[in-house]
């Protein structure tokens, strides 16, 4: 459920998924951590950027998220964020979290990618002068 600022803004391309993640409560889905710019022109009214937002979803594809959910170490994530007919979608995945190991392999891998990075840039900059 979105406000008239909330839209306005999406339609502006205004949103960031970055940490948003949803969760049960009260056999309803609610999206938490969605970041929606407030409105440019917005006046009193406008949005809180972080505020937990209820998705609309039919009974069916809410049952089946959550039994999904409950089978245990899975996490309701967006994707994505588009219009379809003039309504707001958001569209939902299922993820695991990374294990130790996973953690640890990626953060060596991004810190390799950072030195070839650097050291690329310095010899770019060498063959300036």
């Amino acid at each position: 459920m979105l406000a008239g600022t909330e839209v306005k803004s999406l339609r502006a391309g205004r949103v960031s998924l970055v940490d948003a993640f949803a969760q049960e409560r009260d056999g309803e889905l609610l999206l938490h951590g969605l970041h929606i710019a407030e409105y440019g022109y917005g006046s009193w009214t406008n949005h809180q950027p972080r505020r937990t937002r209820k998705l609309l979803l039919r009974r069916v594809e809410i049952d089946r998220i959550l039994e999904r959910l409950r089978d245990g170490g899975l996490t309701l994530v967006p994707l994505s964020m588009y219009f379809a007919n003039g309504w707001a979608k958001v569209e939902l995945a299922l993820a695991q979290g990374r294990r130790s190991y996973d953690k640890r392999q990626a953060l060596a891998e991004r810190d390799a990618n950072r030195e070839i990075a650097r050291a690329f840039g310095q010899h770019l900059k060498g063959r300036r002068r």
